[in-house]
């Protein structure tokens, strides 16, 4: 059955350009431009877009990982410059994704830390690098200023932003340069209230990615896709307050009950199979960037979405 494409699509999701190469006055050896789609993904002309890319997912204190990852990746995961180099090198994703699970420890305080774990990464890669931040109030201001700072020029996407919780990592990537990530809690509505009080303290739309929150499949995910949709609907039609590229990361998918009750020998093929089957469904549904955190999770994602891509 042929399809055919709405007659009243007006708007064009925004472009956002991810990394800065030696031409852009960074360090990357490849930038991604996100966004710029007038239509739908996968089944709409694809004039000037990128395929959804791949993130793998990592962090510097893996004391609050998945246990899986840990047992996949071995004693690496104590060496976060070893670390990054093994996903780059063995996994291929398009950017690593960086967590700062040291800064969710109680009491932190360490913010020089910071800086060098961010310049660690860069140097162990080439790659663009998303960096999550900490999610206490307390230390956010301080500890994106020395994020922001230490990835200067490199044009980093930072997460989070959130309704309660958005001026310190705003502030960061107004003052260095760098993108935001807007989460909101499924809720078409909170993602463009978020959006616009972005804008109303100085983030340019170009500078904003949308994380509409993402569950596992089976756990919430077919909610989460409906207000993907709705929001990408919303964008064609014109609503320029939601015309901005997403990202998901359906961290769930490691922790699920078929993943704790799998039997023996089984629980990683049925995580990955969980975030695998997340991921590709995230970019049918609109995501640009699609995050995962299983080693072997990367390439056959990479792969169902190169050859679903190319179906039309």
């Amino acid at each position: 059955m042929e399809y055919s494409a709405p007659t009243d699509w007006s708007g064009e999701i925004r472009r956002v350009r991810i990394g800065a190469t030696r031409a852009d006055g960074g360090t990357r050896t490849v930038s991604y431009e996100i966004g710029g789609n007038t239509g739908l993904p996968f089944v709409e002309p694809k004039t000037g877009l990128t395929r959804p890319l791949v993130a793998y997912e990592l962090c510097d204190d893996p004391g609050v990982w998945s246990p899986l990852v840990v047992e996949r990746v071995g004693e690496t995961v104590t060496d976060l410059a070893g670390w990054t180099k093994f996903a780059e090198r063995e996994l291929g994703p398009d950017l690593i994704r960086v967590y700062l699970t040291s800064t969710r420890r109680r009491g932190f305080e360490d913010f020089d830390a910071i800086g060098n774990t961010i310049r660690t990464v860069l140097e162990a890669t080439g790659l663009p690098l998303c960096v999550e931040g900490p999610n206490e109030p307390s230390i956010e201001s301080e500890a994106f200023r020395r994020i922001g700072e230490a990835g200067e020029g490199e044009r980093l996407l930072l997460g989070t932003a959130e309704a309660s919780r958005y001026r310190s990592v705003a502030a960061a990537a107004l003052a260095y340069h760098h993108a935001v990530i807007a989460q909101s809690p499924i809720d078409v509505n909170l993602a463009k209230q978020l959006n616009i009080l972005l804008r109303e303290i100085g983030v340019p739309p170009d500078q904003i990615v949308i994380d509409p929150y993402t569950g596992a499949l089976g756990y919430g995910f077919e909610y989460t896709y409906s207000a993907m949709e709705r929001i990408r609907y919303a964008a064609l039609k014109g609503d320029t307050d939601l015309a901005m590229p997403m990202i998901t990361s359906a961290i769930d998918s490691l922790t699920i009950k078929e993943v704790r009750d799998a039997p023996p020998g089984d629980a990683h093929r049925t995580a990955v199979a969980w975030e695998v089957t997340t991921g590709l469904a995230s970019a049918v549904a609109g995501s640009a960037i699609v995050c995962v955190r299983h080693p072997d999770s990367v390439a056959p994602l990479r792969a169902a979405i190169a050859a679903t891509w190319g179906v039309n």
